[in-house]
């Protein structure tokens, strides 16, 4: 990352020429690339992402007081010192990840080897009765003869039962082991399928499920949410209170969407919807969101709460067949646009 205070000071005339303007667009431009990089390093790695996430959000509103060159050498250090803490933690949890797969594959390996010990004593020991047997065919005393099958018959008979028994163990303690570094895997699985913050679907976790329901064919739409003016309470309440919001405002839609609808985090304050339907029954699913959704939310801000009026803006599309996934994307987000252009006309989509 460009240092913005190594920036500023290569520039120096062009500061001093435009004043304020320059400062100000340089501080808003790094404010954004603070946020996206949170948002990146949210979605690379949703298990450690959030508190990346949150603590630049922290140096962003402290981007929004008086800044000065001190101030700012400070925040350019901190931010880069936070890059490179995240970098390694995100390195060495999914070096532990890798680790379990190792080590579950050297228990079925060690499993197998010792199978393979066992069926060769196994084998051993069946030879030796083997052998006895052919010995005993050989002799004329009928009593010698049964006392000596009886006794092979016996060893035979333990050895079967101790192969059974050990093949027995070793399978039971290799289903433990698999079940175990299972459930760990589909648990890091669902970490990565969701959202960190809001608990619904990622971004990344939506478009695999979007695009295997395109190679399955049928009718289905795509609506893309967003909530108008949030970035008014982020600059008036902070960010945690736009977290809250946010996870407050994730809830509402798993509560008024049906059980086969999909709903993921589209990045920011954009969420994202699958509609198994057709076009007619999506417009009107998203007709009874929109009225569910909106209205007010309590949040807490510093001490005590507040309410905060919420509006979103909603663009549906239908999935053509044969419609490439970012086709799809573009339309109803063109859609979405439409809708907040619309009620901008009204209304700026944020009520105190």
């Amino acid at each position: 990352m460009i240092s913005l205070k190594k920036y500023l000071d290569s520039n120096q005339a062009v500061l001093e020429e435009d004043g304020d303007d320059v400062l100000s667009a340089a501080m808003a431009a790094y404010s954004a690339v603070l946020g996206e990089i949170g948002e990146c390093g949210l979605s690379a790695c949703p298990a450690l992402g959030d508190g990346l996430k949150r603590r630049l959000a922290s140096l962003r509103a402290g981007l929004s007081a008086q800044i000065n060159r001190e101030k700012l050498a400070a925040t350019d250090e901190t931010v880069r010192a936070e890059l490179r803490g995240w970098g390694t933690r995100a390195s060495e949890h999914y070096q532990q990840k890798a680790h379990e797969v190792k080590e579950l594959l050297l228990v079925m390996a060690r499993t197998a080897e010792s199978v393979g010990e066992r069926d060769q004593r196994c084998a051993g020991q069946l030879n030796e009765v083997t052998n006895r047997l052919q010995e005993i065919a050989s002799l004329d005393d009928l009593s010698q003869i049964r006392r000596s099958i009886e006794r092979s018959a016996v060893e035979l008979k333990n050895s079967i039962d101790r192969m059974a028994s050990e093949g027995k163990a070793a399978l039971e303690q290799l289903r433990a082991q698999v079940s175990t570094y299972q459930a760990r895997l589909e648990h890091a699985e669902e970490v990565a399928a969701r959202d960190a913050l809001t608990g619904v679907r990622s971004r990344l976790s939506v478009e695999n499920l979007i695009e295997a329901r395109m190679c399955a064919g049928g009718k289905f739409c795509v609506a893309i949410v967003d909530i108008d003016g949030f970035k008014k309470v982020n600059d008036d309440y902070g960010h945690i209170a736009g977290d809250e919001l946010l996870k407050q405002f994730a809830a509402e839609l798993r509560s008024v969407c049906h059980s086969s609808d999909v709903i993921g985090r589209w990045g920011g304050d954009e969420f994202i919807i699958l509609f198994n339907r057709d076009l007619a029954e999506a417009v009107a699913q998203r007709d009874r969101l929109q009225k569910w959704v909106c209205g007010n939310y309590t949040v807490h801000f510093g001490t005590g709460t507040v309410k905060i009026g919420v509006d979103a803006s909603i663009g549906l599309a239908e999935y053509v067949p044969g419609e490439q996934l970012r086709d799809l994307f573009a339309r109803a987000d063109a859609a979405m646009y439409e809708h907040k252009a619309a009620s901008r006309a009204g209304s700026n989509g944020f009520r105190r």
